[in-house]
């Protein structure tokens, strides 16, 4: 199976584990908080930070634009909401230069046309699609024109939709999520076993985008063979925000990342050997045995 080169990493079986520290819209619009973010992300060992980038015009529904919402801000319109929470472009351009400072990759997933065409003036190294707009085909297009890596997120998809989505976008520098789309997802719901599914069908990297609560799920998905993993972070899952609560704090991710770490060393590969340091109990154990058996 192909790898995909992000930046300066090589993502696909045979390479370390890709680990992504989404950080989302968890920033609550504070260019402050997105910065402890990615030092922290950077901190524990991930190898990207991604941000979610709108244009709530185009993406607030209509019938919710008026909605009244409790926010940090006070009761505002879920449109005001969607207005406050959006990072600007100075802002933007002062992440993209702190991650350079850090030596650190930056990303994020666009919904919307214009949003893309915003990121490009950044020159981010690719591009996540999220689940909401994998059925959306002008997206898809537009995305395929930055000639960049796309992350293809599957949550809340039919396979029939993933394969065309898939048609459209082409396979080459293309990586699949296996995800469900519910924050917090309930265990039942996880269905890790579809990461080999698509494996077995998609000539690209597979991965896994995670929202569950607590970690098991992430280091099964890589012992099931997925060659990235994406992780929303923060710096306190009591903070305000809808995503807050399917997050991971910096211990987790610490601890995410090492054990990710050890899983992959474990793993081993696949060849069946004797081990330099099984041989003095080879010796020990073997002789002992055939020696109860001549007796």
């Amino acid at each position: 199976m192909p790898q995909v080169r992000i930046g300066n990493y090589q993502v696909g079986d045979g390479a370390p584990v890709f680990v992504i520290a989404e950080i989302g819209i968890n920033h609550n619009g504070s260019l402050d908080i997105a910065r402890k973010l990615i030092k922290m992300a950077k901190d524990v060992g991930c190898n990207a930070v991604k941000f979610q980038k709108r244009t709530p015009a185009l993406c607030v529904p209509p019938e919710v634009a008026k909605t009244l919402r409790e926010t940090p801000w006070g009761l505002i319109t879920y449109a005001e909401y969607r207005e406050r929470i959006e990072l600007g472009f100075d802002a933007y351009a002062e992440i993209s230069r702190y991650c350079r400072e850090l030596d650190f990759l930056w990303f994020a997933s666009c919904w919307d046309i214009p949003s893309v065409d915003f990121m490009e003036r950044l020159d981010p190294p690719c591009y996540k699609i999220s689940s909401a707009c994998l059925t959306n085909d002008d997206m898809l297009l537009h995305l395929r024109k930055t000639k960049k890596p796309l992350i293809l997120s599957t949550g809340m998809s039919t396979m029939e939709e993933i394969r065309h989505a898939v048609n459209v976008v082409g396979t080459e520098r293309l990586l699949i999520a296996h995800a469900t789309s519910t924050y917090p997802c309930p265990t039942e719901e996880l269905n890790l076993l579809m990461i080999q599914t698509l494996k077995r069908e998609f000539d690209c990297p597979i991965g896994y985008s995670g929202h569950e609560v607590g970690l098991f799920a992430s280091w099964a998905a890589v012992a099931l063979g997925a060659t990235f993993i994406e992780r929303h972070i923060t710096l306190d899952r009591a903070m305000w925000g809808s995503d807050q609560a399917a997050s991971v704090e910096k211990s987790g991710m610490e601890r995410l990342v090492q054990n990710i770490r050890d899983i992959e060393a474990a793993l081993g590969d696949g060849v069946k050997q004797v081990y330099d340091s099984e041989r003095n109990a080879m010796k020990r154990l073997r002789v002992s045995n055939n020696k109860q058996e001549k007796a």
